[in-house]
């Protein structure tokens, strides 16, 4: 084979935004496998009744539009006149299923940005979403019947949301920076500020990344919470899957939903050790001091409910989100970036009142992050299965983070004032600083102070 031959068989590179609609188009497959698989295993297995295949690929496609959030409006019969309908909408993001998209988009996305060059990347994205939305726009318009009905509008923009922000988070975590993604250098456009500028924005990020610390954490100690409840009614779970009686499959089934929802459930905890509880439908309350709730459907994992507690004693749930807080506290104190403290300290001369102030201003700033950071997965924790009174799920958003602040943000005080008792801080001059022959004239009466280093010297700042 000669040169010329071997050139022409060459493989030529694809363009970006093919390459980002192949990526995109091969984690909608794969995910929608993932959710047909199990449905056809179980329907050939004797289930869903005497129905065809083609009822399964419907429900699977709306399987597959729901757990990205997709509204499915339904049209139940209600009694035992067919003309009686009951209309409602089913709405519920489950955390955990909806993973399975957003980390097949992720590595596309990583996959995307090492094939393309710097701040080329929106090429591919574009791609991408364009793809994506062509896959919710036409299993939105194939998969309604008579019992569920879907918008096409918001069957194309939220999968594609999804997949964007899963593609943007891959190929971020592979660039590094956005610098070397977008072809924007931060760094250098925050260098150009004011020195005040940017110690006001080092504090402002400080408060920020303080409140999703403080999130963070409240949410891993409400979690820890959720698992110790569940292991103290494992006998009680077990008892309703032998009373569901769903054989392997289904119980394989069930099982993987319960666990799709164990995020939402660990928000929702979260939002009861504030004290907002939250709800389990129409009429029902789950919160520290009040427990208020009906029938409830046969979902194992929900035999867990914090039911009968003394609320004596439940109060004392609170402090969980004021350890999270705590924690805050403590890592604003190790950032060292508590400017406005500095600034206090300059202005005012009495040291306990600028810490006073600075702490409560610390306090309150944290909290308002913590709150906003907070309302977003809040309300991304309800929904509505539309059936009967399970028509209003999860907690009041608005009130679970603005309580969660409160107490997120006196937890940050506490933190911030007392862990310098177990950080110990060294000074140490840097080499150059100080002439080390003239590093005792301190207390001369001159005031000599020693000679600069010299430039070619092996002294500076370290």
């Amino acid at each position: 084979m000669n040169a010329r031959t071997s050139r022409a068989l060459k493989p030529l590179p694809l363009p970006l935004w093919i390459q980002g609609a192949i990526e995109a188009l091969i984690a909608a497959v794969i995910s929608a496998m993932l959710v047909l698989i199990p449905l056809v295993v179980i329907w050939s297995g004797g289930g869903f009744a005497a129905t065809g295949i083609d009822f399964i690929a419907g429900l699977g496609g709306q399987a597959w539009l729901a757990i990205h959030g997709v509204p499915l409006h339904l049209s139940l019969e209600s009694g035992t006149t067919s003309d009686a309908l009951l209309t409602a909408t089913f709405w519920f993001l489950p955390w955990g299923l909806v993973l399975l998209p957003f980390f097949l988009g992720w590595r596309a996305g990583r996959r995307l940005a090492r094939a393309s060059y710097r701040d080329q990347i929106w090429q591919a994205l574009a791609g991408g979403a364009v793809a994506y939305a062509a896959v919710g726009l036409g299993t939105s318009l194939l998969v309604p019947n008579a019992a569920v009905a879907i918008n096409p509008a918001w069957g194309t923009l939220i999968p594609t949301a999804v997949m964007v922000l899963a593609l943007l988070a891959g190929a971020r975590r592979e660039a590094g920076s956005w610098a070397r993604l977008i072809g924007v250098d931060l760094a250098d456009r925050i260098e150009r500020l004011s020195q005040h500028s940017r110690w006001a924005g080092s504090y402002v990020w400080s408060v920020v990344r303080a409140g999703s610390v403080g999130l963070i954490a409240s949410f891993g100690l409400a979690a820890a919470l959720m698992a110790v409840q569940i292991g103290l009614h494992w006998a009680d779970i077990a008892q309703v899957y032998q009373e569901l009686n769903a054989g392997i499959w289904g119980g394989a089934v069930v099982t993987v939903a319960q666990l799709g929802i164990m995020p939402n459930l660990a928000m929702w905890t979260l939002a009861w050790t504030t004290g907002a509880g939250f709800s389990l439908g129409t009429g029902s309350v789950v919160a520290p001091l009040q427990t208020l709730v009906g029938p409830q459907p046969a979902v194992p994992v929900l035999t867990a409910l914090p039911v009968g507690l003394e609320p004596a004693w439940s109060w004392l749930f609170l402090l969980l989100p004021v350890a999270g807080g705590f924690l805050a506290g403590w890592w604003l104190l190790r950032d060292g970036e508590n400017h406005f403290d500095e600034w206090l300290s300059l202005k005012i001369n009495r040291r306990w009142a600028s810490l006073t102030l600075s702490t409560l201003a610390l306090g309150v700033f944290v909290a308002l992050a913590t709150a906003a950071l907070a309302i977003l997965p809040f309300w991304l924790s309800t929904g509505s299965l539309g059936v009967g009174r399970l028509t209003g799920l999860g907690p009041t958003a608005w009130l679970a983070s603005v309580m969660l602040g409160g107490l997120v943000g006196l937890g940050a005080m506490f933190g911030y004032l007392v862990s310098p008792a177990w950080e110990k801080y060294q000074y140490v001059v840097p080499e150059g600083w100080v002439d080390e022959d003239h590093e005792g004239d301190e207390d001369d009466e001159d005031g000599d102070v020693g000679e600069e280093p010299d430039a070619g010297g092996t002294s500076g700042r370290r």
